[in-house]
């Protein structure tokens, strides 16, 4: 909910968790910073020389920001998004009163930063990626030109296939220059180029790191060491379908590992285990809603995955002459063989939040389209498509047509 504290929450003390569900739970809370663990006497050590010992161990300390080593990123004005509250009420307070604000990086914090932040009267935004668009690690073409419509037309400055190489300006940012040397005036530059695992307690703790950058973990969310666990954005990540490391930093897929973790502690229950993580994503821009599950198109192809897509576009209430009826586009991606889902992208209403979580749902069961042709499911004017033009069903039955006729 970082980006949202710029604009749509009145405070940014609004975004924070209340303490008081987890002590009603009998949860003993300790604000203190571990510094060190010792695995051979099974203790930690924080930060005010306190020292507690433990039976099981579970590491959850989230990511730090990417700062890229461009000249000048240390200058004043040149704000990366520390989870730090603190730091976050002064970054909000601070950008509010400046004009033109960069915002490097068009990832989905990128995105939403620039959608928040141009909300704000007087500012002009401008959002830098460096790849060919928007979004592009999790949606194809089609869809990643959808949200840059959308920010274009709220005024936003959208610049793809530009990278920053250098921050300009005395003490505080004044300028940015380009790849191609062209140069414009900011008054403070937002970094949302994404986050890596924080495992520096891990690591010197003699904790072995994955073949990404977090932390090495087995399906039960079990370290090295089998009486320390690691879960959320510290964890390493392997792809559901590939088996390869995938940086997958969501608040989502970290409350799912600690549900394996918790239920794991003390012995192992097959039942709950992590079998691969799925990059089930969901975003709001201006109305519009997106939702990317599993495998686009572009990355199953590098995959070398024969595919067969189906697609399909309707409204999300029938008839769609309903008040607040909304156009929805979907795309499902299959292998071509054996007809297993791979991924899905959609975009519309409000509707697609949970309409992704359904294909996140089909591609962790492996479904085939043949099986989603023959989705059972709810319908009603007011909440979802016709039950004839379901946009899952309709989309499966696409494919199923393709593969008839290849």
């Amino acid at each position: 909910g970082i980006p949202y504290m710029f604009f749509s929450l009145k405070n940014p003390d609004e975004n924070k968790m209340e303490l008081q569900t987890l002590e009603k739970n009998n949860i003993e809370i300790v604000v203190d910073e571990v510094v060190k663990i010792d695995r051979t006497i099974k203790t930690i050590e924080t930060k005010n020389n306190n020292r507690y010992g433990y039976e099981k161990l579970i590491i959850a300390t989230g990511s730090n920001p990417v700062i890229p080593p461009i000249p000048g990123i240390d200058k004043k004005g040149v704000y990366p998004i520390y989870k730090d509250i603190n730091y976050l009420k002064k970054t909000v307070s601070e950008i509010k009163n400046q004009r033109d604000i960069l915002i490097v990086g068009g990832g989905f914090i990128g995105v939403e930063l620039a959608d928040e932040i141009s909300k704000i009267e007087g500012l002009n935004v401008y959002l830098v990626e460096i790849l060919p668009h928007l979004l592009a690690n999790s949606f194809d073409e089609e869809f990643s030109m959808l949200v840059e419509e959308k920010l274009r037309n709220k005024g936003v400055n959208i610049l793809t296939n530009t990278k920053v190489t250098e921050f300009l300006g005395r003490e505080k940012v004044e300028a940015v220059r380009f790849g191609d040397g062209k140069e414009i005036k900011v008054d403070a530059v937002v970094l949302g180029i994404g986050a890596v695992p924080n495992t520096k307690l891990a690591t010197d703790a003699g904790l072995d790191l994955g073949k990404g950058k977090g932390i090495w973990v087995d399906e039960y969310m079990r370290t090295v060491d089998p009486d320390i666990f690691a879960v959320g954005d510290c964890a390493g990540k392997r792809d559901f379908y590939t088996r390869k490391d995938a940086p997958v930093l969501l608040a989502s897929i970290a409350t799912a590992e600690a549900r394996i973790a918790g239920s794991n502690l003390y012995q192992l229950k097959v039942v709950r285990e992590n079998k691969g993580t799925i990059a089930i994503y969901s975003t709001y821009v201006d109305g519009l809603v997106l939702g990317s599950a599993g495998l686009t198109e572009k990355n199953a192809k590098r995959e070398r995955f024969e595919i067969i897509t189906g697609v399909f576009e309707g409204v999300d209430k029938h008839p769609s002459t309903l008040p607040g009826a909304n156009k929805i586009k979907i795309k499902l991606i299959f292998s071509k063989h054996s007809g297993i889902i791979l991924g899905g992208q959609v975009a519309g209403g409000i509707s697609c939040g949970e309409l992704i979580n359904l294909i996140g749902v089909a591609i962790q069961k492996r479904m085939s389209f043949t099986e989603l042709e023959t989705l059972q499911m709810a319908t009603h004017p007011y909440l979802t498509s016709a039950p004839t033009m379901y946009p899952v069903v309709r989309a499966a039955q696409d494919a199923a047509i393709k593969v008839q006729i290849t």
